[in-house]
């Protein structure tokens, strides 16, 4: 199995100011991932930190944001190496406790992915990535299938 990494998304109420934080603590920004709603900061080669505007965190939640200095909540997304071990995990964790599928699969060709709430209501996002998009950046990619 490919190395796994750990995408963590966070709300944040100005993206730049965000980014500048997050670079201060030692992250490089990564423009293949990054656009005027989105910040994918690279913390490690297996640690990303996505900096998503309220309006674009939210279209991956059916719940209201939260709102850190009162209380923390984040998305988390693991990564994995085909489609079906995105189905398997999810599976997995759903007869293991968990609630699959708060929001539907969501299936966009070059990207594919689930979620899945654990007994205490994080959500985790098991995602695929076709390999060539990933290295091409998903932005490219999206662009090319309108």
């Amino acid at each position: 199995m490919a190395k796994q990494k750990i995408f963590v998304n966070l709300p944040v109420a100005d993206l730049g100011r965000a980014v500048a934080f997050y670079e201060a603590l030692g992250g490089r920004k990564e423009p293949k991932f990054s656009d005027d709603t989105a910040a994918c900061m690279v913390l490690s080669d297996t640690i990303h930190v996505m900096l998503l505007t309220h309006a674009k965190f939210a279209g991956f939640t059916p719940r209201p944001l939260a709102d850190a200095r009162a209380a923390t909540e984040v998305l988390v997304a693991l990564s994995t190496d085909s489609r079906a071990e995105v189905d398997a995990i999810v599976d997995r964790a759903a007869a293991a406790g968990g609630q699959a599928d708060l929001k539907p699969a969501q299936d966009y060709g070059f990207m594919y992915y689930r979620n899945v709430e654990d007994p205490d209501g994080h959500i985790w996002e098991v995602l695929w990535m076709d390999p060539a998009t990933a290295e091409a950046g998903v932005h490219d990619a999206a662009a090319a299938q309108a």
